[in-house]
């Protein structure tokens, strides 16, 4: 059986919930203390989740897991069988980790560093919600980010999903930081039902 090493509130652990759920996969999972890493270190080799253990296989990186699922596992599909929808899907997923997670990241370590007013923070915040069109766009006329769910919605919901809500007890900064630097207007209707589409994949 697959084993899952997770910590409670990983954007990234939620993205292999994600294609683990659509797959129909079943799969061991195994909370860690963020606290005390030792057990995960001791298991697999490593300091931070998601970490995939498939048989004598360990997958670190939840890109990574995710293309290791759908090469282990082909059905029913996270990436298109045409070799160009697949490759524009790999670009995004690709400016996803590089370029979009780039603003949240700097405004967190800014934050941190207690430099959380500058006017850098606010063009990158300002960049944010601009993105917030972009994914409104990708929904035109249809119900997920490349058409049929896959990988894309894997990667982009644990994050995106912030701008709808967060829970109370979540105390990550770059969570807050997402939830508090983006906003749904009415003009992202689509973004708000998608949110909710892809949510209910982990609740069903």
């Amino acid at each position: 059986m697959l084993r899952l090493y997770r910590f409670r509130y990983s954007t990234n652990v939620e993205r292999v919930a994600l294609a683990l759920a659509h797959k129909g996969l079943e799969v061991e999972s195994v909370a860690v203390d963020p606290a005390d890493r030792a057990p995960l270190r001791a298991a697999t080799g490593h300091d931070l989740v998601p970490v995939l253990v498939d048989g004598d296989e360990i997958v670190t990186d939840s890109t990574r897991i995710i293309q290791h699922l759908e090469a282990r596992f082909p059905e029913p599909p996270l990436f298109p069988a045409d070799p160009a929808r697949a490759a524009e899907v790999e670009v995004f997923l690709d400016w996803f980790n590089r370029a979009w997670k780039r603003e949240p990241n700097l405004i967190t370590d800014a934050i941190a560093r207690g430099e959380g007013d500058g006017p850098d923070v606010e063009r990158w915040t300002a960049r944010m919600q601009r993105r917030l069109d972009l994914f409104e766009a990708l929904l035109t006329d249809r119900d997920h980010l490349f058409g049929e769910f896959g990988a894309a919605d894997c990667i982009a919901w644990p994050f995106l999903r912030y701008a709808a809500a967060i829970d109370a007890d979540d105390d990550e900064l770059f969570h807050r930081v997402v939830h508090e630097r983006l906003t749904l207007t009415d003009r992202h209707p689509r973004l708000r039902a998608w949110i909710e589409r892809v949510a209910a994949r982990l609740q069903a």
